[in-house]
């Protein structure tokens, strides 16, 4: 069953747009879920897009899809908090709505592209909260390196068309104000080499199509990742930055996780 709603957030301090998805039976405790989207989408994404609907009758989980706008799942300088929403508000409400499990490790975080940033992002600084992070096709950009082109020379700086180089300059604006002052929270490699001792890891599991624009940046996540000594898994086989890969990979991690969630 797929429930749509709006949220009347405080932290966002406007209407949020939810999709849930729950089991047709069953009294939970369930596993819970976060499937965050991409770039150009928004929290329809994945029920319109992949076939969510048939993997989910698999498994006893609720899957929880947020809407968060090109905002690569911050807190931004000039906007909405969506880290703080989807990392602390969000897990309130669907606690107080469903019987979900308490336990860590039957909660999951997964997104594609910007999504896949964004998991990445919350398991590595709320590790007490997720147990799995799936990361496809991320969008594990070196924003400082980004912001230093841009200060350098510009023009070198490879954004696609003109129109989408426009757009993400006002994304850096937005992630980071005027000055462009890069904050390291929101930067994975120093997430990585800062993880706090002592703290739960999550597992991970990355895929990436081999045809992907992302290919490198994923390939060095993962030796960036494993290096650090993470339980980090990666996969990749043939395929593009598109819905056919996504729809592949998030079965693909669905399995993953819960199979490493029974051992």
């Amino acid at each position: 069953m797929i429930l749509r709603g709006d949220y009347s957030s405080d932290v966002l301090r406007t209407t949020a747009n939810i999709q849930f998805m729950i089991p047709d039976s069953g009294e939970g405790p369930f596993k819970t879920a976060y499937l965050l989207h991409g770039l150009h989408a928004n929290h329809s994404a994945w029920t319109n897009n992949s076939m969510l609907s048939l993997y989910g009758k698999k498994y006893d989980c609720i899957f929880i899809m947020p809407d968060a706008g090109r905002s690569f799942y911050f807190d931004l300088k000039y906007g909405r908090n969506y880290f703080t929403f989807v990392s602390e508000e969000l897990p309130q409400i669907t606690k107080n709505i469903f019987n979900i499990s308490s336990r860590r490790e039957d909660t999951a975080i997964i997104g594609y592209s910007m999504g896949g940033n964004g998991a990445l992002k919350m398991a590595l600084s709320k590790p007490e909260r997720y147990g799995f992070c799936g990361a496809i096709s991320s969008a594990c950009i070196y924003f400082e390196k980004v912001i230093d082109a841009i200060r350098g020379d510009p023009s070198g700086v490879n954004y696609g068309d003109a129109v989408e180089a426009k757009e993400i300059l006002k994304d850096l604006y937005n992630f980071y104000g005027a000055n462009l002052e890069y904050r390291l929270d929101n930067d994975i490699p120093h997430l990585m080499k800062n993880f706090p001792a002592g703290s739960p890891k999550p597992i991970f599991h990355s895929t990436c199509g081999t045809e992907d624009s992302l290919i490198k940046e994923n390939r060095k996540l993962a030796n960036d990742m494993k290096n650090a000594s993470f339980d980090f898994t990666y996969e990749e086989w043939e395929g593009a930055h598109e819905w056919d890969f996504f729809n592949a990979a998030l079965e693909k991690t669905l399995e993953f996780w819960y199979k490493r969630n029974s051992e």
